[in-house]
């Protein structure tokens, strides 16, 4: 995610490249990865982050307590840390790198890395204005961006942020059933990618509600209304709420792992201030 981020910036603005600095555990993949975009990199997180205006914390939740320790020095009050470790509260990342610090906290999706994100993000408690514009300057480039309170974020991660998940699954079904009544795979999966991609766009150009779109391609007697039965038979929608559902409460399990995690190493995070 942190590469699809690097890219859409890269992208959208050339001259970026002379300011943005890679770090990650593997130097030799880090070097790599900078040469192919054209940007510094760093043989560690402290040397990557050093003087940076805004911070991009594209780590796992459970790497993120390791990664914020080797940073925490290099931080100062005037310093953005957009942080897209799913679950992980703004809160606790002020815990450790100060309270003054504007910590922004935002979820994307694969789709970033076409530059096609539904990314959902939310303010930290001393987050300003200029930390909501360089937030969005990074992840605007990427996609759609929507501003949301933090008590919603899981429910941005089990709907957007694993979303794509659920529509690979969708059209995987699609493109079988094309093979089944007898078309090609190639034929199925480019017809049913493009059918999902255009009917997406209508809800996005009408603004009207799927269901009412649902019901202007649905005539009496006809292939839609008997597809439809079929779909309310099997609780296709059903399944699409207990997905998401999951996932929202999977991603507060991982907020309250973190918590748990910090709360216990505190005191030794604490000592070594």
């Amino acid at each position: 995610m942190g590469l699809a981020l690097a890219r859409g910036l890269v992208a959208t603005d050339p001259s970026v490249r002379k300011r943005l600095r890679l770090s990650g555990r593997d130097a030799s993949r880090v070097s790599k990865t900078a040469g192919g975009l054209g940007v510094g990199w760093a043989r560690s997180n402290g040397e990557a982050v050093r003087g940076a205006a805004t911070v991009v914390l594209a780590v796992k939740p459970q790497i993120l307590p390791e990664v914020l320790d080797e940073i925490r020095t290099e931080i100062s009050p005037r310093t953005t840390v957009l942080s897209i470790a799913a679950g992980v509260p703004t809160t606790m990342i002020e815990s450790t790198l100060g309270p003054k610090v504007g910590v922004v906290r935002a979820m994307p999706n694969v789709a970033a890395s076409v530059r096609a994100s539904a990314t959902g993000f939310c303010l930290g408690r001393s987050a300003r204005p200029i930390d909501r514009r360089r937030a969005r300057a990074i992840l605007e480039p990427v996609g759609t961006v929507v501003e949301v309170d933090e008590n919603l974020m899981d429910a941005v991660t089990g709907l957007s942020g694993t979303g794509p998940l659920y529509l690979f699954l969708i059209l995987e079904g699609l493109s079988d059933a094309g093979v089944k009544v007898g078309l090609s795979r190639a034929v199925a999966t480019q017809l049913a990618t493009q059918t999902l991609a255009g009917s997406a766009e209508v809800v996005r150009a009408t603004g009207e509600h799927p269901a009412k779109l649902r019901d202007l391609v649905t005539s009496p007697g006809g292939t839609a209304i008997t597809a439809l039965h079929s779909l309310e038979r099997s609780g296709l929608k059903a399944m699409l709420l207990d997905a998401v559902e999951a996932a929202t409460h999977r991603s507060e399990e991982l907020g309250r792992r973190w918590q748990a995690l910090r709360s216990t190493s505190a005191p030794n995070a604490e000592s070594a201030r």
